[in-house]
């Protein structure tokens, strides 16, 4: 029995990575978007197992010592997030394609451990564009702001290390986009 594809989707911040994501899980129930896990505690309204695994610190380095992390990273360093590799498996392996929405380095880890993943690296369709959305969000301050573009310099010049870049210039096509390299 053929195993169902894996598909990382990675890129900048506020290119789109989540908003592609959920449109594809909405349009398409048969993919199934991965849940990572954090040692972070529960925000009100979060339910173990949907938005995140909540784990304690031991739980996590027991998954990480035991292989059983395909990715993971301590972020604003505090709190580590991870994919388990478990319900990755186990959805693959029932027959159904796996979106893994996830940062340049967690794709660098997954393609490391899978390499039979398929990387995407989504693209704004333009640096202009991608400080706009980032602006628009209004969520960062001007501090935080500079270093998240800092930060999408750098990552935009590694769409090079994946399989495949796609422009994120409306959301719509770009799921369907992502989700035709899920069914090829």
């Amino acid at each position: 029995m053929n195993r169902a594809k894996l598909l990382v989707l990675a890129g900048p911040t506020a290119v789109g990575k989540g908003t592609v994501a959920a449109h594809i899980v909405q349009h398409h129930p048969e993919i199934v978007l991965s849940v990572s896990a954090t040692t972070r505690k529960p925000r009100p309204g979060e339910e173990n197992g949907v938005a995140y695994y909540f784990l304690t610190e031991d739980e996590f380095d027991g998954l990480v010592a035991s292989g059983q992390m395909l990715e993971y990273a301590v972020v604003h360093g505090k709190h580590r997030y991870g994919t388990p590799r478990g319900p990755v498996e186990a959805a693959m392996n029932d027959g159904h394609p796996v979106l893994l929405e996830i940062d340049i380095q967690g794709a660098r880890q997954v393609k490391s451990a899978m390499p039979e993943a398929v990387s995407v690296f989504l693209a704004p369709p333009s640096w202009d564009e991608l400080v706009r959305r980032l602006q628009g969000r209004g969520t960062e301050g001007e501090e935080e702001m500079a270093r998240r573009l800092a930060t999408a310099e750098i990552e935009l010049a590694s769409q090079g290390e994946f399989d495949h870049v796609i422009v994120n210039e409306d959301v719509a096509r770009c799921a369907e986009a992502v989700v035709e390299l899920m069914k090829s």
